[in-house]
């Protein structure tokens, strides 16, 4: 007798594990370990999720330090069939050890050695990780902090992914590493990893010299909303060892600091107050968004990470290596561990997005102003043909926003009026400007709601972080769509935001991730699977089309020389200096004369005004990921619809056949919702909202005549007359009742026993009595099924 997987699973391999000691404590077995949530497939209106990977063993060294994976085949298989699967789960599970059994043979992979084994039995858990410990390099004093269990939560646990970045970076820094870089996509947790890291170290009382104490820890970004919420929620757990260091003011007898560069760099005004601790005083700093401007070179945020130097620096980011974030990874290295968006929606961890491009008709062929033309100032406005970069930065056209504000309020009404927006404009006046258009657009929402739209931008200050807060509840109505210019873009969680609106140029890839993680987060419990990116400026396309965008290559030297010969160094996109009074300034965000509306130097508005003219939307262009999702494609609903029933049917007489018979046809109707296929949308997006959705399937994928559902009735009615002789008067006008009601709504109302409690026909009584009209219920449904038949004969 042969076995089947589980068979092996429960008789040969569980027992083999046991006997290796793989379920005596603190070792375990998680049997069936599902580590993915399976990617989220759009297929019209249609979504649902791929499929999710499982692993048949994982094995557990500690609760939170797992160290290998066991896949298991059927008894009369080969044990080697499965290797390849072992593997590839334990590369994506960041594991040195994989495994594969038929329940008689082990085969062992090694990735410490690269050699694969064949076994007799399973190491125990003290030899694997004995190899583990060796190849690593890592001492005993070290392991305690290796092996620190994380701080648990009821009810939620450490993604796979976010268990390998943990503890990762942790070995790492045992292993004597000075700078560490993680990659993470926005919205994968790196917060909480961050937490985790420094749970497991100040759990484990590891520092840098060795003493016996706690360690001090420095949690540093450039923005408030970075600090401020980590501080007061992921750490919540360490209590009073936290601190914030603002107002000019310390204290050095806590354990877990936080601060903006700002509060403590030095600048014209202010000495510097992070040379109030002494150079070797925190063991560790983790840097958050690291690649805003940490660690260029010339930078006064530099010179805080460099008089610290003796500590561990963990830097964080979203982004990976581009030539706007380069000096990042010169100052931290390659990222020990990278999660990309692109994973994280595979994965299904990540919400999905569809693209929609849309043109207006300045943005198309750019504006020119008339000979003379003046702004709204009187000035004439200098001759020259104005393209999408110009728009509200040289050139504003009031009618441009206008309308763009008018697609995105057309589109909310179409779509959902109450889906959480951003809108991400040029400058903190465009974003007001387009406030306002938006809020006179919903006034039947407005007045009831005030604050349905708000300007989100550093101007508003306390008032803007108020509606921001309110934006990122997950119970809060309103506000629900937000303008702003720069201060959204990064550090912002808002899980139930599914439209984020590109109405500026962001040629910027690090800035363009950055921004549409803003609605990457999934939330299945408030109906957050994807999102819609509303491009109005070519930013995504371009972007997306890009080979990098979600590409991580290794870094790059570069070396510029001028002509004798020298190195040069790269200067460029200084960060903007902080050169406030204030005592604790503000945050950092893109703060230039673009967003001061009048020039300094000649104390006139730095743009033209137009107030006059019209402009219309010339295309809406809708783009998804591919199945693959390795690209966007432009979505085109019915080429997709024929290319699926030419893959099902191989034949319009195949489909026609099934189609006739109700059985058949809900077979059909199974096959085409399993990819998606909506009628309700098709009918939508071809403009045949009349054609049966036989006629309008075997039109699109075989080319065949298109009827309308009016046309097969009256055809049947004037062929068949002998079909509805054969029964009574009242039987006769229940047939033509259901005949009408498919030409109004379609072959749904076939439907038995639901369609005979609706009126007209519940008029005649109930189900028993409706059926004695025909002879019987059998009679009945004989009779319905035959009007089918004749109603699809050819």
């Amino acid at each position: 007798m042969s076995y089947n997987e589980a068979d092996t699973c429960r008789i040969h391999i569980t027992p083999k594990l046991r006997e290796s000691d793989w379920e005596s404590h603190p070792h375990s077995i998680t049997e069936q370990y599902t580590f993915t949530d399976g990617r989220v497939k759009i297929c019209g209106s249609i979504v649902k999720r791929g499929e999710q990977k499982r692993a048949d063993y994982l094995l557990r060294y500690t609760r939170d330090f797992p160290i290998a994976v066991v896949e298991a085949k059927a008894e009369g298989l080969p044990a080697s069939q499965g290797m390849q699967q072992a593997k590839e789960y334990a590369e994506i599970l960041g594991l040195k050890f994989a495994y594969t059994s038929n329940g008689h043979d082990i085969v062992e992979f090694d990735y410490t050695t690269g050699q694969e084994t064949l076994l007799a039995a399973y190491p125990t858990p003290a030899e694997l990780f004995s190899r583990l410990q060796q190849a690593e390099g890592l001492t005993e004093e070290n392991i305690p902090s290796l092996l620190a269990p994380f701080h648990y939560q009821p009810g939620f646990s450490p993604r796979y992914y976010q268990q390998i970045a943990i503890n990762r970076a942790v070995q790492a820094l045992l292993q004597g590493k000075q700078r560490i870089l993680l990659t993470m996509a926005t919205g994968t947790g790196k917060t909480f990893v961050a937490f985790q890291i420094c749970w497991k170290l100040w759990n484990s009382k590891w520092n840098r010299t060795g003493a016996y104490r706690k360690p001090r820890i420095l949690f540093l970004a450039d923005r408030n909303v970075l600090i401020d919420d980590p501080k007061d929620k992921t750490f919540a757990p360490f209590a009073d060892a936290r601190y914030k260091i603002e107002n000019g003011k310390i204290v050095k007898s806590r354990e877990i600091y936080f601060a903006i560069y700002q509060a403590i760099a030095s600048d014209t005004h202010r000495p510097g107050l992070y040379k109030e601790f002494s150079r070797d005083f925190f063991d560790l700093i983790i840097i958050d968004e690291c690649h805003r401007g940490s660690s260029r070179d010339n930078s006064n945020w530099h010179e805080i990470l460099e008089y610290f130097n003796p500590a561990f620096q963990i830097g964080m980011t979203a982004t990976p290596l581009r030539e706007d974030n380069r000096d990042t990874y010169r100052y931290f290295g390659n990222p020990i561990y990278t999660y990309s968006l692109r994973q994280g929606i595979d994965d299904g961890f990540l919400a999905p997005y569809r693209v929609h491009r849309v043109v207006t008709d300045v943005d198309a062929a750019g504006w020119r102003p008339s000979k003379g033309e003046l702004d709204r100032y009187g000035r004439e406005i200098p001759d020259d043909e104005y393209q999408t970069g110009d728009f509200e930065r040289v050139i504003a056209l009031r009618s441009r926003t206008k309308t763009i504000a008018r697609h995105l309020a057309d589109f909310m009404e179409r779509t959902d009026r109450f889906a959480k927006t951003i809108v991400f404009c040029v400058d903190q006046e465009h974003a007001d400007e387009m406030r306002r258009e938006l809020n006179n657009l919903n006034t039947d929402i407005t007045a009831k709601h005030a604050d349905y739209v708000a300007r989100v931008t550093s101007d508003e200050g306390k008032i803007g972080k108020g509606h921001l807060s309110r934006f990122q509840e997950l119970e809060t109505t309103t506000p629900v769509i937000l303008t702003t210019s720069q201060l959204l873009t990064t550090g912002v969680d808002a899980p139930t935001c599914k439209n984020i609106v590109l109405a500026r140029v962001v040629n910027s890839m690090t800035e363009f991730k950055q921004i549409i993680g803003r609605g990457t987060r999934l939330r299945e419990d408030y109906d957050k699977l994807w999102f819609n990116i509303i491009d109005y400026t070519g930013s995504a396309t371009r972007n997306f089309a890009d080979p990098d965008f979600d590409g991580y290559p290794d870094i790059e030297e570069e070396i510029i020389i001028d002509l004798d010969g020298n190195e040069l160094h790269d200067d460029d996109d200084e960060p903007p200096s902080d050169e406030t009074e204030n005592e604790d300034p503000p945050d950092y965000e893109e703060r230039d004369s673009q967003d001061d509306p009048v020039d300094s130097d000649s104390h006139e508005p730095r743009k033209y005004y137009v107030d006059s003219g019209t402009v219309k939307i010339a295309s809406h262009l809708v783009y998804e990921l591919d199945s693959d999702g390795k690209q966007l494609r432009v979505v085109q609903y019915s080429d997709y619809t024929a290319e699926k029933v030419r893959t099902l049917f191989v034949s319009d007489d195949k489909l026609r056949d099934l189609w006739a018979n109700p059985v058949g046809r809900e077979e059909v109707l199974t096959e085409l919702a399993e990819y998606g296929i909506n009628f309700d949308d098709l009918s939508d997006s071809t403009g045949q909202a009349d054609a049966d959705p036989l006629d309008l399937l075997c039109h699109l994928a075989f080319g065949a005549p298109l009827r309308t559902r009016r046309e097969r009735a009256k055809y049947l009615r004037s062929k068949q007359p002998d079909f509805f002789d054969q029964y009574g008067d009242e039987a006769q006008e229940i047939l033509n009742t259901l005949l009408d009601k498919y030409t109004q709504f379609g072959p749904k109302q076939f439907e038995i026993p639901d369609a005979l409690y609706m009126a007209p026909i519940s008029d005649y009584g109930n189900t028993i009595e409706i059926s004695n009209l025909f002879g019987g219920a059998v009679e009945m449904k004989a009779a319905i099924d035959t009007l089918q038949s004749l109603l699809y004969a050819e």
